[in-house]
């Protein structure tokens, strides 16, 4: 209902309506006794009849009232008169967000106003305040350039009854209370508020994110006829590339926006400080060109006119030629500087119906090749693109799934001593060919026509390479074709992760070597071999250690420039040597030359875990991840970050999102065991775990499904699993000493301990972090092999 002007509440005067929406009406009222103008927005009686959800409202809109930041509206009063409860606060001069986008903003307005919204957003969630409700409504911008976020304290009032959405309405019912209740307004809402879960800081950071994108782009990300279809878009499509609305994206910006976007919470933005930093360093790296040009250009006008005087048009003119002559040919010089850049590129499996080996050997090298370049944003890793190996893809779908904007794809035609390579270069936002060549190569010239083909798409892409770079990419690993011809098929039998596979690759490296004693990569890759058969193969861990140690050595010592090399060497220092400092300092220099590879990332949160340093070990397993989404022991491993960290619900969640990509892994099953036994859901814990030991048939699996009975008072079930590992010599020390924890006898557990001490098992890099150990870490002598194995207090 409408209050006329001059009607008197409480002690401000109502002057005019400012506007209505689903949260109440705001009037422009009068402070007599201040002598200032205000907004005083007024609550439906229907929100404030619930006396419980009132007061959780007055409870958050007085911590937002303490929030003393430019960019945050002011709240000067929260009352009640007449029984109308309001909430007075500052009035903003100006226009809304909503509408000053009805005309195209510039990119660094756009810019502007998301550096501003993302300050105010991170004011209030320093102190514990969520918006929920970030839209361009929610939105003022004063004539003078100042961005206010209005609004916060607002979205935890709601009906208690849950609202079906309604295909006429822009906003649904906020909640935060039932399970399935959707918070937020439907466009802007994040996939978590969606399906009606639990709201953190992050879904202001996808809020803003969709703002910013349909500030720049001129349309939403998600769209539906209906509300119920806007959020199925929310919940499963990805937006289209911006380069499509707006052909001269910055490729920072399309990657800002879809770090914001992630439908993943854990794989967005993690605080929108983060966010904060990229958007002011791009607004300024977009800036600073424009300011230089224009201060050289009027610099030389004022030389070349210095004298004329009078002659104003003159020096407009020339002020005119100077500025845009430059443009003008960096235009014609550069045309395709006026389309987005293409940062990220996939390299999906060469087909080839003969030599499997071959078209599986070029492709994974392509992909270590242009992964080391740090001009690309993204390369994803073979595990992700050999996913696709054997489908019949689609370039252009395949580029969208994985966030990249072109992907290569290449078949393979080998007769005899010859091969012919056909590549095709596919721009994803519109599925043209950007380039297309055939190589016609002898056999024995394999190794130079992927180096021939990398150094191609890199300038087709228009990546800029030093020469570093450019040597990198142009290096012959070996001159000797037969030696790289064996390297092709050692690491196509690696890749098969199986113990006769693993026989394979080891056999094919040595002949490698044998070949060629100078094959760095050839090293590598044995080296690899003994590292990851530890799993698959029945070898004692100190031959595993001096066989990969050797290797990596000889690898090094031919070219210490490989990423992989340095990977080994760090892992090998980490979990069979505990030397701390060598692996954090090889795992790093791996980064540092291959930026993008995947294993580095991926296992330097094993030792940021090991070390308890928890949030890096998450981030550095999400950067993983967004180079590999499709690997599975990736995902699995995310929650297994979680769960060391003790965040057992995230480790579930996890662990159930690996396993809806193949139902069969065993490693996702064996973590959804942990992180249920942690939460004390025992029966689902022995049943995951049951069914591991089942498939697996492994001690580690048995003494896992041990532990779990004992924890669940099935002391008989667990002894008897017990008593058949003892008998077992193969079964780590470990694992037996988890079990005893269990049990509850810790003298025994202790005893398995220092046994696994001194055979230096791996797992005891996990000492300080594995929950299954929980029990013993008071006792005095948990604190003191902690510390013999060198492990930070």
């Amino acid at each position: 209902m409408t209050i006329a002007t001059g009607t008197r509440l409480g002690p401000y005067e109502i002057l005019s309506p400012l506007g209505a929406g689903g949260m109440g009406e705001v009037y422009l009222a009068q402070d007599p006794r201040l002598n200032r103008k205000l907004a005083l927005k007024l609550l439906p009686d229907k929100f404030t009849t619930d006396e419980v959800l009132l007061h959780r409202f007055e409870q958050e809109a007085r911590a937002a009232s303490a929030l003393n930041h430019p960019n945050i509206i002011t709240i000067h009063e929260i009352g009640e008169a007449e029984g109308r409860h309001f909430i007075a606060t500052e009035f903003v001069e100006g226009q809304t967000l909503r509408q000053r986008m009805r005309q195209p903003l510039k990119l660094t307005e756009a810019l502007e106003t998301a550096v501003q919204i993302a300050s105010a957003l991170s004011a209030a969630h320093q102190s514990g305040i969520i918006h929920r409700d970030i839209k361009p409504e929610n939105v003022m911008l004063r004539p003078d350039g100042l961005v206010k976020v209005v609004d916060f304290g607002l979205a935890k009032l709601a009906p208690r009854k849950p609202v079906t959405p309604d295909a006429d309405a822009d906003t649904l019912p906020m909640l935060k209370t039932d399970s399935g209740v959707i918070v937020g307004t439907v466009a802007y809402m994040s996939p978590e508020q969606a399906r009606g879960l639990d709201v953190d800081a992050r879904s202001d950071i996808f809020s803003l994110g969709v703002a910013l994108y349909e500030m720049v782009a001129g349309r939403p990300p998600f769209e539906g006829r209906t509300a119920s279809d806007l959020i199925a878009s929310i919940l499963k499509s990805e937006p289209p590339p911006l380069a499509e609305s707006m052909p001269n994206a910055p490729a920072e910006l399309e990657r800002l926006v879809g770090k914001a976007l992630r439908k993943d919470r854990e794989q967005r933005y993690q605080s929108v400080k983060d966010l904060l930093i990229d958007l002011k360093e791009l607004k300024q790296e977009l800036e600073s060109p424009a300011r230089e040009t224009t201060a050289r250009a009027i610099s030389g006008v004022e030389r070349v006119t210095k004298g004329i005087g009078e002659h104003r048009v003159l020096t407009v003119v020339i002020l005119l030629l100077i500025v845009s002559v430059p443009v003008g040919l960096r235009f014609l010089l550069h045309p395709s500087e006026s389309e987005a850049a293409i940062d990220s590129v996939g390299v999906l499996p060469f087909t080839n119906g003969v030599a499997e080996y071959l078209s599986d050997g070029i492709t994974e090298q392509l992909i270590n090749s242009l992964s080391q370049l740090p001009q690309l944003r993204k390369c994803p890793a073979r595990t992700t693109m050999f996913r696709y190996k054997g489908k019949d893809a689609d370039p252009q779908k395949v580029g969208r799934e994985l966030g990249v904007r072109a992907v290569l794809t290449g078949k393979v035609a080998h007769q005899e001593n010859d091969v012919s390579i056909q590549v095709d270069l596919v721009r994803v936002a519109d599925g043209s060919e950007l380039w297309g060549h055939q190589y016609n190569r002898r056999l024995a010239d394999t190794q130079a026509v992927h180096e021939d083909i990398a150094r191609d798409v890199s300038e087709r892409l228009g990546l800029k390479l030093n020469r570093e770079q450019q040597q990198r990419l142009g290096k012959q690993d070996t001159q000797n074709s037969e030696a790289y011809d064996l390297y092709l098929k050692g690491r196509y039998y690696l890749e098969k992760r199986t113990e006769e596979g693993i026989k394979k690759a080891i056999e094919s490296f040595q002949q490698s070597t044998d070949k060629d004693p100078d094959f760095a990569l050839a090293y590598s890759g044995l080296a690899d071999c003994y590292l990851l058969g530890g799993n698959a193969l029945p070898w004692a861990e100190t031959q595993v250690r001096l066989n990969a140690k050797g290797a990596v050595e000889k690898a090094l010592a031919k070219d210490d420039t490989l990423g992989e090399a340095h990977t080994s060497l760090a892992v090998v220092s980490l979990l069979y040597e505990w030397n701390w400092s060598m692996a954090e300092s090889e795992f790093k220099r791996a980064i540092e030359l291959n930026p993008n590879y995947v294993t580095a990332h991926h296992w330097y949160a094993e030792y940021l875990s090991a070390m308890g340093r928890h949030e890096q070990a998450i981030s550095e397993i999400t950067r993983a991840l967004e180079l590999d989404p499709l690997s599975l022991i990736i995902n699995r491993d995310v929650g297994m970050h979680y769960y060391y960290a003790g965040r057992y619900d995230k480790a579930i969640g996890q662990a159930q999102k690996t396993l809806a990509m193949d139902p069969g892994f065993n490693q996702a099953h064996r973590l959804l065991g942990f992180a249920y036994l942690k939460k004390g859901q025992v029966s689902e814990a022995i049943a995951e775990l049951q069914e591991v030991a089942i498939h697996s048939k492994s001690g580690r699996d048995r003494a896992m499904l041990a532990q779990a009975y004992a924890i669940a008072g099935k002391g008989a079930e667990a002894r008897r699993l017990l008593n058949e590992l003892l008998r077992e010599s193969a079964v780590s020390p470990y694992y037996i000493a988890v079990i005893y924890a269990g049990l509850g006898d810790n003298q025994r557990a202790f005893e398995f301990l220092e046994r696994a001490f001194r055979e230096q098992v791996s797992s005891l890099v996990y000492l300080k972090v594995d929950p299954r150990l929980e029990s013993l870490r008071t006792d005095p002598r948990f604190r003191e092999l902690a510390r013999r194995i060198g492990l930070p207090d």
